[in-house]
């Protein structure tokens, strides 16, 4: 039986999912993304509660499969704007900390792909961004060498910086504005 979208559990992570949310995100880092675990970029993944589970204005989501609980997406929004450098200095100077909501680690394990998991997590990550009130801009980054990431991200936003069209490519990312109140 193929689960269907609507039937798995998505909510914000609570203290006993965090494992399980960590071993989603090392997993993608390293199968995805292959780097794998580098500190200046992946530190809330070894301490999301930090990142996000303490600060007020952040959240991680999780969203659970239906049959037997396990943790097999994530989401996470903090409000931490674009850093120069790495980051274009313009990137940076239009999504400044504070007023940013940064759209993070979005990432569905490979078996649960293709269900709208993604795009709910997206979802609900724009509903808690509104409801904040203090953000004016939803941003987020993506290396386009990930199957299917630049398809899904122009789905919901604009691109506002394609680093492959700079002299030398940049490092590569497309960085993305994601409109509120969708």
């Amino acid at each position: 039986m193929q689960v269907q979208p609507r039937d798995y559990s998505i909510r914000p992570a609570r203290p006993e999912d965090l494992d399980a949310a960590r071993a989603v995100m090392l997993d993608t880092v390293y199968r995805d993304f292959g780097t794998g675990y580098v500190p200046r970029w992946h530190g809330d993944v070894i301490d999301p509660a930090a990142a996000y589970l303490t600060p007020a204005r952040h959240t991680l989501l999780v969203a659970v499969e239906p049959e037997d609980g396990d943790v097999v997406a994530t989401a996470a929004l903090d409000a931490l704007g674009p850093v120069h450098p790495p980051n274009p200095l313009e990137v940076a100077e239009r999504f400044p900390s504070g007023t940013t909501a940064q759209l993070r680690r979005v990432y569905v394990r490979p078996e649960h792909r293709r269900r709208g998991l993604a795009r709910r997590l997206v979802a609900e990550l724009l509903a808690f961004a509104e409801a904040d009130g203090g953000y004016r801009s939803v941003y987020l980054h993506t290396d386009p060498s990930v199957p299917g990431a630049e398809n899904f991200w122009r789905s919901l936003g604009k691109v506002v910086r394609d680093e492959r069209e700079d002299a030398g490519g940049g490092q590569g990312i497309i960085h993305f504005e994601i409109p509120m109140g969708q």
